[in-house]
């Protein structure tokens, strides 16, 4: 008897369940009015000088491929933000490659290095696509569970308690997605000893590292004895509000990144060339533009906190990132009926903690990466919600109806309209 087509697929990602966001996603789509807390971006347009560079690129006709390893000027320009910025200096020509946002790097820095059956261990609740990714590279997922009681931050003695033969990585997102969590300095050092001691590679997704509020951010590949076994993974997405642009990067040992660029060069070849002279011009001269919207997002982080403290929800103060992350549990409800029920009686989008791993239950992810209006009025609405509950609130904040004027060239797309979820990289 011939086999069915699904008895066809590969095995590895036939039994992979779907993204838990996915539900989601289609049940927004199918609802109107909404208002999405639910999508990792920024309701910032690109700022205009950097959407003109690449107009200019296009009328200069550049339209074709670049070197696999992206635009040597972009490389030079990415060692030298990093070098002032973390002290952390690379190769341009041989410890920098310019890859199609963070997700293609992470991707392409586990297949380089995980071989079957190796062990990475992840920090939980942590971002939806490195699970399945390391699956996809044959490796094998430890989590690491990380509490609100403990801040969402990793301890040292618990990396050291998950190690066994088997394993090769430790994968880092700090600040971290879905909680917002930051590391500092100490308890980093303290985990780095650990790895130095296993010998363990690291992999640091720090794409919301300029997305810090309190303190300072610390790149993991600055610390002591960490440069060589670190593979630091950024982009433009987040901080110069270029998530559609696609332009990501990985820094690491010329082992390391000649590795991940042979997979890259057989299945991507390069990032758009467009993308790649926005992203010089947002190097080059984005700073302001990106250090406002930062402000920006400092502000809503206030605005949600207190929020939903105000309505009776236990949170977590985010230090960095642009999420909160709010226990629901005296609501009487798991996460996902919490985000369903929400979405149908008041329209408004969040995503279950569960998606972001087991620890995650009990919890919603909010970005607050969203207009003024949409956070004031959704907060209205949820509130609603969890007094419907039996909630006891303490005083609803609201925020201010007179809103600020909008700098130049950093205008708001989201306004009063509601926000589209995007199944992409969130």
């Amino acid at each position: 008897m011939n086999k069915t087509w699904c008895e066809r697929i590969n095995p590895v990602v036939r039994d992979m369940p779907p993204s838990g966001i996915r539900r989601f996603f289609d049940m927004v789509a199918e609802t109107k009015g909404v208002i999405s807390l639910g999508v990792g971006e920024p309701d910032f347009v690109t700022p205009w000088h950097i959407r003109e560079a690449c107009i200019y690129s296009l009328e200069k006709g550049y339209t074709m491929y670049t070197s696999n390893s992206g635009l040597l000027e972009l490389r030079y320009a990415i060692a030298r933000d990093l070098a002032e910025t973390y002290g952390v200096t690379y190769d341009p020509k041989s410890e920098i490659l310019v890859t199609v946002g963070v997700s293609q790097a992470l991707d392409l820095a586990l297949r380089a290095l995980v071989c079957p059956g190796d062990e990475v261990l992840i920090p939980e609740p942590s971002y939806v696509s490195y699970a399945p990714t390391v699956t996809l590279a044959g490796g094998k997922v430890v989590s690491l569970p990380t509490g609100m009681e403990q801040g969402f931050c990793l301890r040292a003695h618990q990396v050291e308690a998950a190690i066994t033969p088997r394993t090769k990585i430790l994968l880092l997102c700090y600040p971290n997605n879905p909680t917002g969590a930051v590391l500092d300095r100490k308890t980093l050092l303290e985990i780095a000893e650990v790895v130095v001691a296993h010998d363990l590679i690291v992999i640091s997704d720090e794409i919301y590292d300029k997305l810090t509020y309190v303190g300072q951010h610390t790149c993991v590949a600055s610390l002591p004895g960490m440069k060589e076994r670190t593979v630091l993974l950024n982009g433009f997405s987040k901080s110069y509000a270029m998530t559609g642009w696609r332009v990501g990067y990985a820094c690491g040992h010329g082992d390391f990144i000649a590795a991940m660029t042979k997979i890259h060069q057989y299945t991507m070849l390069c990032a758009p060339i467009t993308a790649q002279m926005a992203a010089l011009e947002a190097l080059k001269n984005g700073r302001a533009g990106m250090e406002r919207m930062v402000r920006e997002y400092n502000r809503r982080r206030h605005l949600v906190l207190h929020a939903f403290r105000d309505m009776g929800l236990p949170c977590f103060e985010p230090k960095g990132a642009f999420y909160a992350f709010p226990e629901i549990r005296v609501t009487g409800l798991t996460s996902e009926e919490f985000a369903e029920i929400l979405l149908q009686e008041e329209k408004v989008a969040v995503v279950p903690g569960n998606a972001f791993g087991s620890s995650g239950e009990g919890f919603v992810r909010c970005s607050y990466a969203a207009s003024l209006e949409d956070l004031g009025e959704a907060l209205r609405r949820m509130a609603q919600l969890v007094r419907r509950r039996g909630v006891r609130p303490r005083v609803i904040s609201t925020p201010s109806r007179h809103l600020p004027a909008r700098d130049a060239g950093v205008s708001a797309a989201g306004g009063a309209s509601s926000r589209i979820f995007h199944p992409g990289r969130n």
